[in-house]
């Protein structure tokens, strides 16, 4: 194992040199013991591309492991970026939750964590633990800027957008809202967490570097239209911090509105209080008034009583949904964002 580099207080390995200029793919290795390779490793996809000088940016995908979108696009900006058109160090990792990846499950199939809420994780903690440490404790602090590249997963869908959230540094909120409005997404969203523990968001936020995520499509699959969307996003995040040269507007960044919604409005998140068959009232990207008709559950076990009707309790934009066909009490139902208020972050 001398031929791997290891950072200080942290198990995890990786041969990819951090201050070299070209390109380099590798791994992040951490040793994994078990019975069916008892000196086996784990191996986490890195690509590393720098050119000298200038920001460094942090691209995740794959935090989840039912989340398409993130993965295939940080895989295609990793083959086709060339070093010689960059300032500054790109440093990628399609398949944060790699196993989670590989089994296509929003959680570790290893250790059942979520690594969104493994962070800032510990050194001797879990897989996803040590990689979440070592994100924290070796990666952050050289980057400047971190994206995180999410959809919906098997269970949500999404009217695509990009967030950030509402910081005290105003400073960093300036900031953080002007890279939100260049990434370019169809919305631009102030977001509202249910619980943001453990979150590479907040620890990123905390750290005082700037944070930009996405939630792009959804349903455990991806599309033409959502990989677009993340793929230009990426570029756009790179302009924007003058690590690419100027281009001018995709179609897609152009025709994207400049005004920013929220979900800080009580009721903003719709859950389901009924189990059954789950229907969609209202389209997302539909605007809706309070009162109006936005999802209901129909029953499996009385089909003579009339289904159960949730409505938006404010006026706003469907913009997150229930997908699958089944929907239970406690799930998720959908999410409706309104018009940022003067004042209220962004």
């Amino acid at each position: 194992m001398n031929s791997r580099a290891v950072s200080s207080g942290t198990v995890v390995a990786t041969q990819c040199d951090y201050e070299r200029d070209g390109r380099q793919f590798g791994y992040l290795d951490i040793p994994s013991s078990r019975n069916e390779s008892a000196w086996g490793v784990i191996r986490f996809p890195v690509c590393v591309i720098r050119n000298g000088e200038g920001p460094t940016v942090l691209f995740t995908g794959g935090n989840h492991g039912d989340e398409c979108e993130g993965p295939i696009a940080l895989q295609k900006l990793a083959r086709t970026l060339s070093p010689e058109d960059i300032r500054g160090r790109v440093i990628i990792l399609p398949a944060l939750n790699y196993p989670a990846v590989r089994s296509g499950t929003r959680v570790s199939p290893i250790d059942g964590v979520n690594m969104n809420r493994a962070f800032p994780g510990k050194r001797d903690g879990t897989l996803s633990q040590l990689l979440a440490h070592y994100v924290t404790t070796v990666l952050l602090p050289m980057c400047d800027v971190v994206v995180d590249l999410h959809s919906g997963g098997k269970t949500m869908q999404f009217h695509p957008f990009a967030c950030i959230h509402k910081l005290e540094d105003e400073a960093l909120q300036a900031r953080s809202r002007d890279l939100l409005l260049a990434f370019g997404a169809p919305i631009s969203l102030v977001l509202e967490e249910i619980d943001n523990g453990g979150m590479l968001d907040t620890t990123v936020e905390e750290s005082g570097k700037l944070f930009l995520a996405a939630e792009i499509g959804g349903g455990g699959t991806a599309t033409a239209a959502s990989v677009a969307i993340a793929e230009r996003g990426v570029r756009n995040v790179l302009r924007h911090l003058g690590m690419l040269p100027a281009a001018s507007a995709c179609p897609a960044a152009a025709a994207s509105g400049r005004s920013i919604l929220d979900t800080s409005a009580a009721g903003a998140y719709l859950h389901s209080n009924h189990e059954g068959l789950f229907e969609m009232l209202a389209d997302l990207g539909q605007e809706v008034r309070a009162g109006d008709a936005v999802a209901q559950v129909h029953s499996l076990t009385e089909p003579d009583a009339e289904p159960v009707v949730y409505r938006s309790r404010h006026d706003g934009l469907v913009i997150g949904r229930h997908f699958p066909g089944l929907i239970k009490q406690g799930d998720f139902l959908a999410l409706i964002a309104s018009p940022l208020k003067a004042g209220s972050g962004g």
